[in-house]
């Protein structure tokens, strides 16, 4: 059976390699994992929709390393020309009466792309050119895992897929993550908080499974849970990821513990790799303000350079 696809693209030198990485995160893939051993590099990137297309075509297609299907291709060729990497052709060209538009380059040392894709019919402007977002790159950080031994059929499910998650994006298992386990999901808040008032951790990840009952209690431990879990990430500014399950049966959570629905503490943790990041990448942003400021710094300091000429 299988579980997951994973497509490999190998590039012709290790230049090829950087270069391609810059490009494909210049196109919005979130890179993962970076590795190296001694038979060169690799590394992983994460789009946000994944599917794998088999196709038959009437004419071979041209030789070429990697496809990609891109969902704006004249942006996309517009970036590979400013590189100044060598076109080796343009099919549809840039009128703007062709639905879609296939092109396909070379990089310096000979690995060959082809990128092709409809055509972005109206004028809209893309927000996700303008948005900070969070690398899946775990290394480097430290996280915290709080799990709930209640229910333990399903959070030590849930607990494996998220050290999994952890690791794949670049985390040292023992190292760089540390679990702490509490008797049950109403005192997750509270340890997730003592945790994040350490300053030790750059997000935590918090596990737990809660099964409706015949009472009220459920509804009452689900309400305080969720109300701590955010609080504790609000007041403490660390990045918390909810992972604790809410289901009626016991069904339900099976299958969201690594069957039919995925495994939610491995989304829990990317989660909170992301936060981790994206709290990073927006504290090192100068704002508007710092940059109007610096822009009359250097026109103050050009207009004293002109007079003193």
């Amino acid at each position: 059976m299988i579980k997951w696809v994973e497509l490999t693209v190998a590039t012709k030198s290790p230049t090829d390699f950087r270069l391609l990485q810059e490009l494909l995160v210049s196109l919005g893939l979130r890179q993962g994992y970076v590795g190296e051993s001694v038979d060169g590099q690799s590394t992983e990137f994460f789009p946000s929709r994944l599917k794998l297309g088999v196709i038959s075509k009437k004419k071979e297609w041209e030789n070429a390393d990697l496809y990609l299907t891109v969902s704006d291709p004249d942006t996309a060729f517009e970036l590979v020309r400013s590189r100044k990497w060598k076109m080796l052709d343009d099919h549809s060209g840039p009128e703007q009466s062709h639905i879609a538009r296939s092109f396909s380059f070379k990089l310096p040392d000979g690995t060959r792309i082809a990128v092709l894709g409809p055509r972005v019919t109206n004028s809209v402007s893309d927000a996700n050119q303008l948005a900070f977002e969070g690398a899946l790159r775990a290394s480097g950080k430290s996280f915290a895992v709080v799990v709930s031994r209640f229910n333990s059929f399903i959070t030590e499910r849930l607990l494996s897929g998220a050290l999994d998650g952890l690791v794949r994006s670049g985390a040292r298992l023992k190292k760089d993550i540390v679990v702490v386990r509490v008797p049950g999901a109403f005192e997750i808040p509270a340890a997730a908080r003592t945790l994040a008032e350490t300053k030790k951790y750059d997000a935590i990840i918090c596990i737990g499974c809660l099964l409706r009952g015949d009472t009220a209690h459920y509804d009452v431990i689900v309400n305080e849970v969720t109300r701590g879990i955010g609080q504790s990430a609000q007041e403490t500014r660390v990045p918390h990821a909810f992972g604790v399950l809410t289901c009626d049966t016991l069904e339900q959570a099976i299958d969201r513990a690594g069957l039919k629905m995925g495994n939610k503490g491995f989304e829990a943790a990317l989660a909170a790799v992301e936060m981790a990041n994206l709290k990073k990448a927006i504290s090192s942003q100068p704002s508007a303000v710092s940059k109007a400021k610096k822009k009359r710094a250097a026109r103050k300091n050009s207009q004293r350079k002109a007079q003193k000429k």
